[in-house]
């Protein structure tokens, strides 16, 4: 009796076992087709927005000095220190603006040209920005910066929006958030190579920022060369063009001719579901009742993901550092190990998100930057009052950014992938980095006048921001982890109803 026990055990464990083995073995074939396909794809996406936000400061005064000595042969004057600023901003802040844009066409172009297609198209942004910059000096033409930089941000609009459709959409369930990941380890990789040119002993000299400028032209040259080896999203073409076919070759690529079988089911489901339904309109989105706490979930996450505090950290980084004793031509390197700190926690996140779960990441990171908010306001309000108070701040500089790059640098854009289904999905993302682009121009207006009107007060309100954020995701929204994009819509729809009723409940029972 006890031998057969054991026998019926053994035959109960051993599919166990063998489906566990299979899985395993399918996670590592998986892993190496599926990473490169991301790296094709985020190398001219979101490596290019991070990229064009650092690479900017290195040539700041040789900028100025060029357009004032355009300026001096223009009009035999000297341009004033107000307009030069202005002209300097512009060159700047012009860049989100030009994402704006790129953001709101994005997920028109990826439906009709497709993902894979858009992202290809999208490299002549960048290839015309990196030639107008690059001969603004020989022309004279400090103009050609501003239009340049426009297009690098129509550039990095369309990618960041794109791409995280193509990993999204091309990645199995099991490696969905780790493969989504890309976009945040891009981001601050591209930031972080922007810092490392930019020094003075490569390409940050005076006679070299023409050429640091136009180096913009090299992500979008290896997308150019990489992507055509990788297939379409395999969704768009079973749900969107209705060809079977294609989609049958794309995840036999994607997945190995042996493992597409539970993918293609999914997206089958995901297909019948959609029937007779059109890609949605952003405004449709807005208009659907059934989408509404999915759609101020991104919204939300999207704007303070701007608003959270991490420029305030970056534009307090330097004068910490100062106060800290370090030499100023020094503090471009402490800065650049700053940039390593966010770049190592995105890979970081990118191991964790799949064991610990999107919900886990986003709450504890913003709980935690809301903690480092506190200690900073502290540290920066004794600063003099003891020689140590300024190694404090410095280890409050860094772990806002390490907190940042685990939760909210990391998974924002996941959960918008996440929790629409492939109709709305490309207008969720123009709603999404929309509100994320125009975030950050006002935070860009807005925030030196913020610092000098609270100083370091302005910390308080971003404590106060990331508290709020971390609560709203703890009540409505529901946990994502190794669930299909249906079961997601079904969950929130449940639990995002539940999470509002109990915050309701919980305002009116304060207000009583």
């Amino acid at each position: 009796m006890k031998k057969s026990k054991e026998n019926g055990d053994m035959m109960e464990t051993e599919p166990l076992l063998r489906d566990i083995k299979e899985k395993h073995v399918q996670v590592e074939s998986l892993s190496r087709t599926l990473v490169l396909a991301a790296c094709a794809s985020c190398i001219g996406g979101t490596f290019q927005y991070g990229f064009n936000i650092s690479v900017v400061n290195a040539p700041t005064k040789y900028v100025m000095t060029f357009i004032n000595q355009t300026w001096m042969e223009r009009y035999d004057t000297e341009i004033s220190e107000q307009r030069l600023t202005l002209l300097w901003s512009v060159i700047v802040s012009i860049f989100t603006i030009g994402g704006l844009v790129g953001s709101y066409v994005g997920g028109a172009l990826s439906i009709k040209y497709g993902r894979k297609g858009t992202l290809m198209m999208n490299n002549i942004f960048a290839l015309l920005a990196a030639f107008f910059m690059g001969i603004s000096q020989t022309t004279h033409l400090f103009e050609l910066l501003i239009i340049g930089r426009f297009l690098i941000g129509i550039n990095a609009g369309i990618g960041s929006c794109v791409q995280s459709l193509y990993l999204g959409e091309i990645a199995p369930r099991a490696l969905r958030g780790a493969m989504a990941m890309g976009t945040s380890v891009f981001i601050t990789g591209g930031i972080f190579v922007g810092q490392v040119v930019g020094l003075r002993e490569l390409l940050g000299g005076e006679e070299y920022w023409p050429l640091l400028l136009s180096t913009t032209c090299i992500p979008a040259a290896m997308q150019l060369l990489l992507l055509p080896w990788f297939p379409e999203s395999p969704r768009y073409l079973l749900i969107d063009k209705g060809d079977e076919r294609a989609c049958d070759e794309a995840l036999k690529q994607l997945h190995g001719a042996d493992q597409y079988h539970g993918e293609k089911a999914d997206i089958e489901r995901e297909r019948l579901d959609a029937l007779g339904v059109k890609p949605k309109k952003p405004w449709e989105l807005f208009l659907d009742q059934s989408l509404r706490w999915q759609l101020l979930t991104i919204i939300i996450l999207n704007m303070f993901q701007q608003l959270n505090g991490i420029n305030a950290i970056y534009f307090y980084a330097d004068y910490v550092f100062s106060q800290s004793g370090i030499p100023e031509n020094k503090i471009p390197y402490v800065t650049l190990g700053a940039g390593l700190c966010e770049l190592f926690t995105a890979l970081t996140c990118g191991l964790l998100i799949e064991s610990l779960g999107r919900r886990a990441l986003i709450i504890g990171g913003y709980s935690l930057m809301a903690f480092w908010c506190f200690c900073f306001t502290l540290a920066l309000t004794f600063q003099d009052v003891s020689p140590w108070v300024p190694y404090l701040s410095m280890i409050c500089v860094f772990a806002f950014i390490l907190s940042f790059g685990l939760g909210p640098g990391g998974v924002t854009n996941i959960l918008t992938t996440e929790l629409f289904t492939q109709t709305a999905r490309p207008a969720a993302y123009m709603i999404g980095l929309s509100v994320n682009w125009l975030s950050f121009f006002i935070i860009g207006m807005a925030f030196p006048f913020i610092v000098s009107g609270l100083k370091q007060y302005c910390f308080l309100v971003f404590l106060a921001v990331c508290a709020m954020v971390a609560i709203y995701i703890f009540l409505v929204v529901p946990e994502t982890k190794s669930k299909t994009f249906l079961e997601i819509h079904a969950a929130f729809q449940s639990k995002g109803k539940k999470g509002a009723d109990g915050l309701g409940a919980s305002l009116l029972s304060t207000s009583l």
